[in-house]
């Protein structure tokens, strides 16, 4: 098998384990097409350096604490346009009110009831527009644009290689937990069986039979030789144990 990375580092390998939880959590994203192109440079879901946001104009979308907290952080040296679908926010009540009072003493330019329609601009984010439930439609100067909807979970790139997904979980045989996929083994909390439980104790007993099977694949002309590292010299070696320790 040929395995690619995101970074489009490439192994070639006879087995795969997919070892992990039901999906990594990602970022609930804005639904037009054309936020990918500005995305990580003029439209963020996560704040990793404030200082770039200094006396610039940002269009933050959310009602719950993080959008909150961040646009009343924001606002002491950015012009800041809060922008929710909604007229009832989900934030802490002291955060709510902080964040109205400076909207109404000017601090916060405050749009509720609106949702994003579209991002503007070629290379560089230019301006945004957002609609109103009565259809009515803002043109907004913004040079970046903050999304905080929360997270969702998603299996990734996983989801497109033929596996027989049951609700994101993947099936598999309990003997070696191989999938449906010659050569590709599931274990963790992602994997699901009769009688399973998510437990660590359960992941590691599915690791050791998973390695077994991935064994045959690999080195199909060898037998495997099944030894308990209380008595095997080569895994103390490998240990680097003494013998006496």
């Amino acid at each position: 098998m040929e395995v690619k990375t995101n970074k489009g580092t490439e192994f070639s390998t006879s087995n795969i384990i997919i070892a992990g939880g039901v999906g990594s959590f990602e970022p609930r994203k804005f639904s037009p097409k054309e936020c990918e192109k500005f995305e990580n440079k003029s439209i963020f879901y996560l704040i990793k350096d404030k200082s770039i946001f200094k006396g610039k104009t940002l269009s933050i979308f959310g009602g719950g604490d993080s959008a909150l907290d961040w646009a009343i952080e924001l606002s002491k040296d950015s012009k800041v346009n809060l922008i929710h679908r909604r007229d009832e926010f989900r934030g802490t009540q002291t955060t709510v009110d902080k964040m109205n009072d400076l909207a109404k003493n000017g601090k916060i330019n405050l749009f509720t009831k609106y949702q994003l329609k579209s991002a503007n601009g070629k290379e560089n984010l230019e301006s945004i527009d957002v609609e109103h439930d009565n259809k009515e439609v803002k043109n907004l100067k913004t040079d970046y644009v903050l999304g905080f909807f929360g997270l969702i979970m998603q299996l990734g790139p996983i989801a497109n290689w033929g596996l027989n997904l049951d609700k994101k979980h993947i099936p598999v045989n309990t003997e070696n937990f191989e999938t449906n996929q010659k050569g590709i083994f599931a274990i963790g909390d992602i994997c699901t069986y009769p009688g399973k439980l998510k437990l660590i104790l359960s992941g590691f007993h599915e690791g050791a039979l998973a390695a077994r099977g991935c064994f045959k694949y690999a080195r199909p002309d060898e037998k495997l030789r099944f030894e308990f590292s209380t008595t095997s010299k080569s895994v103390h070696s490998r240990l680097g144990l003494k013998k006496n320790d």
